[in-house]
């Protein structure tokens, strides 16, 4: 039962502090899931991370869907899944049916000015994070190289980041085979020595 709640707590403050959608629900997951509760390691997150990135649909519900599962199975899938969309039904009930009356206020022009240098910042952290990960992983100069090579492709090439992310993955499984092909040729011709 504790576990249920722990989920629930987790991905319900997600789901209520996730403002502005995806982008800044990622950290937020990323601090629940990998620094309080230790549900998964970065590495994990990163590779989930990716992998939700090309599927179809909001990036919180499929990191919840799958956390909830790998955490607890099905209840776990469905309390992640209704702690994270839960905040958003009722504020988006609450907020829309008062929002006419108050757009026009400066400060919530203010309020919404100011949380996107947050998210930015969130984001920047968690990006900083991975490109050190990537560095220890491949080497700081592949790192760099695919870093101006994305880039260039997302921003100058228009290229869908699902697309990309896709074609990496492959490109990654392909690698990974031909590495054990290698290695059951070359075990092969030691055994035949």
């Amino acid at each position: 039962m504790k576990l249920q709640w722990n989920i629930f707590v987790a991905f319900f403050r997600v789901g209520i502090l996730g403002y502005g959608g995806g982008p800044s629900s990622i950290p937020l997951v990323h601090k629940e899931v990998v620094d309080k509760y230790k549900w998964m390691s970065d590495e994990e997150f990163g590779d989930l991370l990716a992998l939700g990135n090309t599927l179809p649909g909001p990036i919180a519900t499929k990191l919840a869907g799958y956390i909830g599962y790998r955490v607890s199975g099905i209840l776990g899938t469905i309390n992640a899944v209704l702690a994270t969309i839960l905040p958003t039904i009722f504020l988006m009930i609450l907020l829309l049916s008062s929002l006419s009356s108050i757009k026009g206020y400066d400060w919530v022009q203010g309020m919404t000015a100011a949380v996107i240098p947050v998210v930015g910042v969130m984001l920047a952290v968690l990006t900083w994070q991975f490109i050190q990960k990537a560095g220890k992983g491949m080497g700081w100069v592949p790192t760099g190289s695919m870093l101006v090579v994305v880039f260039v492709l997302l921003e100058f090439v228009n290229i869908h980041p699902g697309i990309l992310i896709g074609v990496l993955l492959f490109l990654a499984i392909v690698k990974k085979d031909r590495k054990r092909e290698k290695t059951h040729l070359s075990e092969r011709e030691g055994d035949s020595s």
